[in-house]
């Protein structure tokens, strides 16, 4: 059967009753004539359909070529091809009810051509050369490590679109709860909580995490939402972006040769749609596409006797004195988990802590409890000592701006993991004369 009959057949058998008589008459309209086959087809479809997809379009015209009876239909044309509107039929997190694509440009306050361009179904933008048509500015910094990160931030329009995205809609879809980041309530203390006093702490990093997730992942998650096709194929391309080649070009390679490998599967997800890091939306939709992954760990480290918590891209499992002679099974297990979630373990940043000596996760030393470590603070002390014995201008060594905002905000960061130690900070700070 034609692709353009399938297509026809689907939107006239959805405008009309779901019964085997009146898609039958649909069907007739489409072909200005009833063939023997058209009332078989009819069957079939109601059989594999009790109710009718409103919200799968393309679903039920792929279906329907795949009929026996769409055999029959080798040399059939469509005299007309009816339009129907989609539905949404599901709506489990009440988010906002989008049926077409006129209501997300409402929902959005943009026309429907400007919804077009945004959500660049054609990904022109890859071979876009011109920064002006592209929808995104990319730089890069060097991490650490020696990584090459490359950000992808969304222009101011788009940027816009994209917070009303994430208010609205993505951020009423409930993550799972091990993960502990970019969600109310989530912080690194609560990721890193779950894993203090334990015996062994395992910490693990997912490479590239963002670029992971590819754009069919993303549709996947607004059809799961209840969004019909044509709605969650234009939610999907609102929040993920393929890098322009000439934007590829321009980036430099990393200094380490060790990095190259990873530096080039990077270059192979960003080729491809994908959630770019920068975009506000990014970090929420993540989290959501890492939802099957944090429910497979979670329970393979209950089957260890064990807990799992996840902030982004960093991993977290812990468990009893017994972990340290089988943790490369473990390990293995990890590793097998999230391959088959689409993802990559970082080899460089994993990481087996044993009580006996320093476990730290997102920063803070979880031996005990969730706290900065003693040498940051001690640091810290004798930075705001010698600010109010030197000046403060003589500890900026590095030219950092807003040396004070700066300060204080370590001394908060001491301060929500212990009260006690970042009160004392603060009164050396409170003693400095910043003037």
């Amino acid at each position: 059967m034609r692709d353009d009959l399938a297509r026809a057949l689907a939107a006239a058998f959805l405008a009309g009753g779901w019964t085997h008589p009146a898609l039958v008459e649909a069907g007739a309209v489409v072909l200005g004539r009833r063939p023997r086959w058209l009332a078989v087809l009819a069957r079939q479809t109601l059989e594999l359909y009790p109710r009718p997809p409103h919200d799968r379009p393309r679903e039920l015209a792929a279906t329907i070529s795949t009929r026996p009876a769409a055999a029959k239909a080798a040399r059939a044309r469509p005299l007309v091809q009816p339009v129907n509107p989609t539905r949404m039929l599901e709506n489990r997190w009440r988010l906002p009810v989008l049926h077409g694509l006129d209501d997300v440009a409402d929902l959005l306050g943009v026309t429907p051509d400007e919804l077009d361009w945004f959500a660049d179904p054609r990904r022109l933008a890859r071979s876009a050369a011109d920064v002006p048509l592209q929808h995104y500015r990319v730089s890069h910094r060097v991490a650490v490590s020696g990584a090459i990160r490359v950000l992808e931030a969304p222009k101011q329009r788009l940027k816009g679109i994209q917070r009303l995205l994430l208010d609205e809609v993505a951020s009423r879809i409930p993550p799972h709860a091990a993960a502990r980041g970019f969600r109310p309530g989530g912080s690194v203390g609560s990721y890193a909580a779950p894993h203090a006093g334990r015996p062994v702490v395992v910490r693990l990093d997912l490479e590239a995490f963002f670029a992971s997730v590819t754009v069919s992942r993303v549709y996947g998650l607004w059809r799961t939402a209840g969004y019909p096709e044509p709605v969650a194929h234009c939610l999907a391309g609102l929040v993920t972006t393929v890098l322009p080649r000439s934007a590829w070009r321009a980036l430099p390679r990393p200094a380490d040769d060790g990095l190259l490998d990873a530096h080039w599967r990077l270059g192979r997800r960003l080729a491809a749609p994908h959630l770019p890091q920068g975009a506000p939306t990014s970090p929420a939709m993540a989290n959501l596409a890492a939802y099957r992954l944090d429910v497979r760990l979670t329970a393979l480290a209950q089957s260890w006797g064990g807990r799992y918590t996840r902030y982004a891209d960093d991993l977290a499992l812990s468990g009893a004195a017994g972990w340290g002679s089988g943790t490369s099974r473990l390990l293995d297990a990890v590793e097998e988990v999230v391959r088959d979630e689409g993802f990559r373990l970082n080899p460089r940043k994993t990481g087996v802590m044993p009580r006996a000596g320093r476990q730290t996760l997102g920063g803070l030393v979880v031996n005990d409890r969730p706290r900065v470590a003693r040498a940051e603070v001690d640091l810290l002390r004798a930075i705001l000592h010698n600010c109010r014995r030197y000046g403060a201008d003589s500890q900026n060594r590095d030219g950092v701006p807003a040396w004070e905002q700066h300060l204080r905000g370590r001394i908060a960061w001491v301060a929500q993991h212990d009260p006690v130690r970042g009160a004392r900070l603060q009164a050396l700070h409170d003693a400095v004369d910043w003037g």
